[in-house]
């Protein structure tokens, strides 16, 4: 009989365990924002400071005095680890290179006025193309409308190439939707990023227009409205193969010869192309879809729905499909000769050589807004509270887990939303469809580029069909350029087998005039005080959870809804999107709106205050 109570008391300690966080760091003030980097490191920003944060143990690695400081005044670098850091000083501005292990600063520039809002580099040319706005801060629900400038810079030093102003203002979307009225900084979430490619730069937020990289001399621009009815993201981003570029813009799709800079041909009346993909010799192309509006978040169809495929060679459209006539999810593809949507109401499979719909039935998913392919083949439908998973017309699985009722509306359909999109962060080409088939050499050709918006840190801002569309272009490679910490230790390449760790030759060039990081302006720094042996531990540890990150392909979508018993309050339930099975779950009632969490640790972050924690992934 005594077993009984001592069974509720460990039933009570075990269920109470799931609730209390792994560990909590407390800052000095209340946190402003926080971001997760690809190294195992949480940024967090207060009104006074900047931290990192060891994301596995808590442990605060540096902080800098910064004073109040905007989500937008720091961007890092992808495939580096170098963070830019800007900074208003009174009249002037400065743009910081900081070494994000150990927070030196690397270099330092006071021709940079504004927030860094977008980039495209290229370590093997030492060049960094940054696109800054500034003031950046607005009432939510106003219309924001600025002046980009884009500047070209030395990676390895900073220094200054060249300089151009957009000539108009340009339509800026919210970090974060949230109460009406709100003070809230404005991103350029809503424009594709700039490209670096074949020695040119291309930006696209008045149309496309191309840029000499080395003398910003202007080669070629075509005017065109990039976002259409105030939505964000209607068009596609580019891609390319060994020959040609291919963009899209007023309904047409051109092809752009690599060599010559100059248009082979165009496709015109297509309608607004919000997706493409190339495998082999044919350009799929998505027309219409689902997008977030900039005034309020709100996810909005916009047509004419519907699928078309080019002859590359030719650019004649050898087919069109629009039989999607009730909204249009991403494309994904079950195999090299069938492509996949979800309209409102229907899966639609349709033959990739032809256009014809080979299948098309209920899928039952209300408001379907993805479709992905799971590792059994089976295609997934997805909404904001359902999946369900088919094998042919037969469906093989279905679950549902509704947000919770109780609470304030709009912040819970937010984090439940945030939840669903985590997924986006880690599944990338793995379910996308197209690495099953052929990559055309776009996923590779564009990751390589090292372009980064603001879109991979907000990504529970934008509707799950762009992020579906985009996820298999944005998962990380296994190279890391490294400027910082990392580079005076030259051997540590050698103990991380499978990462490949490049000392960029323009860093070796300057080395004997290079002073190390300097860690003047940083508070509390870890490694500094660490012996040399030590300090070569710690760094291949942040080196070991960037190659694990890089092989992680996620399997859980999250789901934010009412906890079963024995927990009984709300969590994130994680279902594993190749069985249909609740695998994981995390207790934590009412995380942060911008929660995230990182799936190599298995772990949580969640703001409260001044307080920083971090609550365990339970499987």
């Amino acid at each position: 009989m005594k077993l009984l109570p001592a069974f509720a008391v460990a039933l009570v300690l075990f269920v109470g365990g799931f609730a209390q966080p792994a560990w909590e760091a407390g800052l000095d003030g209340r946190m402003a924002f926080y971001q997760m980097t690809d190294f195992g490191i949480v940024l967090a920003g207060t009104e006074r400071s900047l931290y990192a944060i060891d994301g596995e143990t808590g442990q605060r690695l540096w902080r800098r005095e910064t004073g109040r400081i905007r989500a937008t005044a720091i961007t890092p670098i992808p495939d580096t680890d170098v963070l830019l850091f800007t900074r208003d000083l009174g009249s002037r501005s400065r743009l910081a290179a900081v070494d994000l292990i150990s927070g030196g600063r690397l270099w330092e520039s006071e021709k940079v006025r504004g927030d860094v809002l977008q980039l495209a580099a290229d370590p093997e040319l030492d060049l960094l193309a940054i696109v800054v706005v500034r003031d950046t801060s607005g009432r939510l629900g106003s219309e924001m409308k600025r002046k980009p400038v884009i500047h070209m810079l030395r990676l390895s030093d900073g220094e200054q190439l060249w300089r151009r102003e957009l000539d108009s203002d340009v339509e800026m979307m919210p970090a974060a939707f949230g109460e009406e009225g709100s003070e809230v900084a404005y991103t350029l979430d809503n424009y594709r990023p700039p490209l670096l490619l074949d020695g040119r730069l291309l930006v696209f937020y008045e149309g496309l227009t191309s840029y000499d990289a080395r003398t910003g001399g202007e080669k070629e621009r075509e005017r065109f409205k990039v976002n259409e009815g105030g939505l964000a993201l209607t068009e596609a981003d580019p891609i390319f193969n060994d020959s040609h570029i291919f963009v899209s813009g007023r309904g047409r799709i051109r092809a752009v010869d690599r060599s010559t800079g100059k248009a082979d041909w165009t496709a015109s009346d297509i309608g607004s192309a919000a997706e493409m993909a190339l495998l082999g010799e044919t350009l799929y192309v998505r027309t219409g879809g689902q997008f977030t509006r900039l005034k309020d978040g709100e996810t909005e169809g916009k047509g004419p729905y519907g699928v078309s495929a080019i002859d590359t060679r030719t650019g004649k459209v050898m087919w069109r499909y629009k039989g999607a006539d009730k909204g249009i999810t991403n494309f994904t593809f079950a195999d090299e000769d069938t492509i996949v949507v979800a309209d409102r109401d229907d899966l639609i499979f349709i033959d990739a050589r032809t256009g014809k719909a080979s299948a098309k039935f209920e899928h039952k998913v209300r408001s379907a807004q993805f479709v992905l392919l799971n590792e059994r083949r089976e295609v997934v439908v997805g909404g904001r509270d359902t999946l369900a998973a088919f094998r042919g017309e037969r469906e093989s699985w279905r679950v549902r887990h509704k947000a919770p009722d109780r609470g304030v509306l709009r912040i819970v359909t937010g984090i439940a939303l945030r939840a669903v999109a985590l997924y986006f962060r880690y599944g990338g080409i793995a379910t996308s469809g197209i690495n099953l088939v052929r990559t055309g050499g776009n996923v590779v050709g564009i990751v390589r580029s090292l372009r980064w918006s603001g879109l991979r840190q907000r990504f529970g801002s934008l509707d799950l069909t762009t992020l579906a569309s985009n996820s298999a272009r944005d998962y990380l490679t296994r190279r890391i350029y490294t400027y910082g910490s990392i580079a005076e230790f030259p051997r540590l390449a050698n103990r991380i087998e499978g990462l490949a760790v490049v000392r960029p030759s323009s860093l070796v060039r300057r080395a004997a005039g290079r002073a190390l990081p300097s860690g003047s302006d940083v508070r509390e720094s870890v490694l500094e005080r660490l012996d040399p042996v030590r300090q070569a531990e710690r760094l291949s540890e942040h080196l070991l959870r960037r190659k694990r990150l890089a092989e992680l392909r996620g399997r859980h979508m999250y789901f934010f809804t009412d906890l079963p018993r024995p927990a009984d309050r709300r969590g994130l339930i994680g279902v594993n999107i190749h069985t249909g099975r609740d695998e994981r779950r995390i207790t934590i009632s009412d995380p942060d709106p911008q929660f995230v969490t990182d799936e190599s640790l298995g772990l949580l972050y969640s703001a409260d205050g001044n307080k920083l924690k971090a609550f365990p992934i339970v499987q």
